[in-house]
């Protein structure tokens, strides 16, 4: 109840903030009809951008591309993108796509018009580049992920072998390189798909040397890089930490520093070039970031350690190892809390995204996973506990055995003659053999066995979530880029998505209608209609009309008298007199003969 009201409180709190680029101004203006051509099209954004060999495509009005110089920041601005044009442009209307990756790493792309003279229109369709690659996201997405995975195995198994101490160490050592090699393994792969991720080319393009020269002096390269440095050392740590023959009780701190400095290095590989470096308050967020990998790993690749571990060590010893593991792993998820309310309320930014946004209904299915994994621990430490339970009892008899005061008279059994059943230590009756469920037995070792493997399966799903949730918009990001709408368009309030089909086969005989209303509230209003052909691509027809229509007030039709502004229709004028249900009629034609008129309801606030 307390975690909860914390969260609503921080966001509630929120304040505006990015973590994807959104596209702020454009120069020439979207929609715009300029008398001279431009010498070159500039783009400014919410944040600091990286470029690509291909981040702007100018289609001309015959559907050419059109030459451009290459894409550079202007006036050394970060956040800006510019590229140069031709000197003469013919009259027209032009589509600029563009492409760029922001500063967490991530691809965007987008593209705007404008016109020289005066506007065109063609029912052709443009090709304005590549947005995705599924082949190339799918196995870039599982490199992510297996690097997620071994990360954590490879911080967890250390930090098990440091701070639990088992006395057998040897089931770690398979763990511990099995996750090393998978590490190295994803960070190459994630290396060499970087230039065709960022690109939405196909895995072929991973071995381009001029691409992959770009991606190595790039921030997510260069984070990748050191990645790569850091398990190098992590493998001489671990190579160095195996010949150590220190005492299975004593603490290393030369060990548990070393160890703790590679971890960190290698958590900031992740935040350094993921959405906690960008956005507000990123010096606490790459702080948080850190935090949260390093919890993670502790707990759920300590938990795999763990697991291990039951199988072969003694009771003995994991009457000691279990119980430290288990205040270890409290600790972190304590850790994990604190940074997660954190990191949801600078991702968010409102309760709404939470289920309005991809980003938080994938933010609502982690929490419910963490939920079971943590109803799984709570399990576990009832199994821990029993299993405490004898090592606890002797030290308990042992101190009350040498807790006697200096000059006391020793007990009976101290002064009997040798031979005697009272020499030396008190005979003692045969301990009973352990019964099922007493915490000493091999059925307690099972029960802790199976809750570990429990918890095993549900933090590999935690960490899937986790791994879709750092390629996933952010709802601050999400919203930050309805409100920074390039300059001509209109911020997008009340979008109503409108199908249509008017029984041809051609591409502009079915699609949809983005019909944008704002502010959707008794008054002026501006519509905006964007038409989308069957292919999922902006296309140009001849006509889109809209009407309003409130049949509960006999109000209407009202012609919203839409205008083509080159590539979408658009007006500011559309005045609707009373609050309600309106009926939107959008009649869409492609050709001399062939429209159709589909219906959709609206609702304007008063």
């Amino acid at each position: 109840m307390l975690l909860g009201t914390v969260l609503v409180l921080l966001l509630l709190s929120g304040a505006p903030a990015s973590a994807h680029a959104a596209l702020r101004t454009t120069t020439p203006d979207d929609g715009s009809v300029v008398t001279q051509g431009p010498r070159s099209v500039t783009l400014t954004f919410t944040e600091s951008v990286g470029l690509l060999d291909d981040s702007f495509r100018v289609f001309g009005p015959d559907q050419r591309r059109v030459h451009t110089g290459e894409a550079t920041h202007a006036d050394g601005r970060s956040d800006t993108a510019r590229a140069g044009l031709p000197g003469k442009l013919a009259q027209g209307t032009y589509t600029v796509a563009w492409r760029v990756v922001s500063a967490d790493s991530h691809p965007v792309s987008g593209a705007f018009t404008f016109s020289v003279g005066k506007r065109s229109a063609t029912t052709t369709q443009i090709d304005t580049g590549p947005d995705e690659d599924p082949l190339t996201g799918g196995l870039y997405d599982a490199a992510r992920y297996l690097a997620y995975l071994a990360a954590a195995l490879l911080v967890g198994a250390a930090a098990f072998a440091l701070l639990c101490r088992p006395a057998d160490r040897s089931p770690l050592r398979r763990p511990l390189v099995t996750a090393w090699w998978t590490l190295l393994g994803s960070t190459v792969v994630l290396l060499l798909l970087r230039a065709p991720y960022e690109a939405g080319a196909g895995p072929a393009s991973a071995f381009d040397a001029s691409a992959l020269g770009r991606t190595l002096t790039s921030r997510p390269g260069l984070a990748l890089l050191a990645r790569l440095a850091v398990l190098l050392l992590t493998a001489v740590f671990l190579v160095w930490l195996s010949r150590r023959r220190d005492g299975r009780d004593r603490r290393d701190p030369v060990a548990l520093a070393a160890g703790t400095a590679l971890a960190v290095g290698l958590a900031l590989t992740w935040a350094a070039a993921e959405h906690a470096s960008a956005g507000i308050q990123v010096p606490l967020a790459m702080t948080s970031s850190v935090l949260h990998l390093l919890a993670t790993g502790v707990w759920l690749g300590g938990l795999v350690a763990l697991l291990l571990t039951l199988r072969r060590s003694s009771a003995e010893d994991l009457t000691e190892v279990v119980p430290r593991f288990s205040r270890i792993a409290f600790a972190s998820v304590t850790v994990l809390v604190v940074t997660g309310v954190y990191q949801s309320w600078r991702g968010l930014g409102s309760v709404s995204a939470l289920s309005g946004t991809p980003y938080g209904r994938l933010l609502l299915a982690k929490l419910v996973a963490v939920t079971a994994l943590v109803m799984a621990a709570g399990y576990s430490r009832r199994w821990t506990a029993r299993l405490a339970a004898p090592a606890t009892a002797r030290t308990v008899a042992v101190r009350e055995r040498v807790a006697q005061p200096v000059g006391a008279p020793l007990p009976p059994e101290a002064t009997a003659e040798p031979g005697t059943p009272d020499a030396g230590e008190p005979e003692q009756p045969e301990a009973p053999a352990p019964e099922p469920g007493d915490g000493n037995g091999d059925e307690c070792r099972r029960g802790l066995r199976r809750s570990v493997l429990i918890e095993v399966a549900v933090a590999a799903v935690v960490l899937l979530i986790t791994t879709l949730l750092t390629t996933t918009l952010p709802g601050r990001a999400q919203a930050e880029a309805a409100q920074q709408a390039p300059a001509g368009a209109l911020p997008p309030t009340t979008l109503v998505t409108v199908p249509y089909d008017t029984g041809t086969d051609s591409v502009t005989g079915s699609g949809t209608v983005q019909v944008t209303v704002d502010p959707a509230r008794v008054g002026e209003n501006g519509v905006q209609a964007v038409v989308y052909g069957s292919d999922k691509g902006v296309i140009v027809i001849p006509e889109v009309r809209v009407t309003f229509t409130l049949p509960s007030r006999k109000v209407g039709p009202i012609d919203a008298e839409l205008a083509d502004v080159g590539g979408y229709w658009s007006t500011n004028s559309v005045n609707l007199p009373l609050p309600g249900t309106w009926t939107m009629k959008t009649t869409v034609r492609v050709s001399d003969v062939d429209q159709v008129t589909v219906s959709k309801q609206v609702r304007v606030a008063s």
